[in-house]
């Protein structure tokens, strides 16, 4: 059985992360904007600390301060300590992953810590302009982060805004991966498609030897991730955000990634959970992925091989 490498490597929420999630989908659900989450994955993650309907029904009339003190028990008793979380990527076969712990100095003292299990991923903010560039070029050269994620979803601006041009040239210079959200969007208060495929492809024209990470897939414009893909050697995609089982369910919209990852673009399809997203265990992210109808050795590229390539490292 092949290694695993997680390209989307959550890692266990705090007990703080956990309430603040929680009251987010009990009490602003209704609110414009980021708080939309709240009602497509609040459910799954209101089973993660084994709430009933019912339960949470009676929760919603609690006051704030009696809330809290529920949701903060319930979470205590789910936590997972970081020892913990090695003995389930052991547990699930994943040899390393790429994390983000919150701010680059967080990130690079848990990369200190686990060296052979974390590659820790900078996140930048490309409306800062030169700031911006200054600081992804500490992450990666003083406190040895590998790779950018450059997030429409995060800054609301496509990835073909100009503005994330610098940082697309500092990270070819660094000679570092480039993640980029790559799907539609439940915020309310961007448009649906800021994370359209094809504004990869005049970035991909623009920076031919910069390594592209289409983070999540391109659902649900799957085709014209494809495309984009086909088009440009120097693209890969990760489905990331996305229950594996749905890649092969007649009707998802996933049918022409499975055709062409099982074929054309096999060197170019990298595995990442981001178990987190939906509240699910490791382990039964990475069976369902084993499960699903590719070839073995192109289950092998998707799982550990491409993403080997992509990072240097063995």
């Amino acid at each position: 059985m092949s290694k695993v490498i997680d390209l989307e490597l959550d890692l266990p929420p705090t007990v703080d992360e956990m309430v603040e999630k929680m009251q987010e989908f009990l009490l602003h659900s209704d609110e414009k904007g980021l708080a939309n989450y709240g009602n497509i994955f609040g459910p799954s993650r209101a089973r993660a600390l084994e709430f009933t309907s019912e339960e949470l029904d009676q929760i919603r009339q609690l006051s704030v301060d009696k809330l809290e003190s529920v949701l903060v028990k319930r979470a205590e008793e789910a936590v997972v300590s970081l020892p913990q979380f090695m003995t389930l990527l052991d547990e699930a076969g994943i040899e390393w992953g790429v994390i983000n712990g919150g701010s680059h100095e967080k990130t690079a003292e848990l990369v200190a810590k686990y060296p052979e299990r974390f590659v820790g991923c900078a996140y930048v903010d490309p409306n800062e302009g030169m700031k911006a560039v200054r600081e992804l070029e500490r992450a990666v050269r003083e406190l040895g982060l590998k790779c950018l994620y450059a997030s429409p979803f995060r800054y609301g601006i496509r990835a073909n805004d100009k503005k994330f041009y610098p940082l697309y040239a500092k990270a070819v210079e660094l000679d570092i991966p480039v993640f980029v959200y790559t799907t539609m969007t439940y915020r309310t208060d961007f448009p649906m498609d800021i994370g359209h495929p094809l504004y990869l492809d005049e970035v991909a024209m623009d920076f031919p030897e910069m390594k592209i990470i289409a983070g999540l897939g391109g659902w649900p414009w799957v085709p014209d991730m494809v495309g984009v893909a086909r088009r440009h050697q120097n693209v890969y995609i990760n489905t990331a955000g996305h229950r594996p089982k749905y890649l092969a369910t007649p009707g998802s919209g996933w049918e022409m990634l499975m055709q062409f990852g099982n074929t054309l673009l096999q060197d170019r399809i990298v595995f990442a959970s981001s178990w987190g997203t939906f509240s699910m265990p490791i382990d039964e992210v990475v069976r369902e992925m084993r499960a699903l109808p590719l070839k073995d050795a192109v289950m092998e590229k998707w799982l550990y091989k491409n993403a080997v390539r992509l990072f240097n490292r063995d």
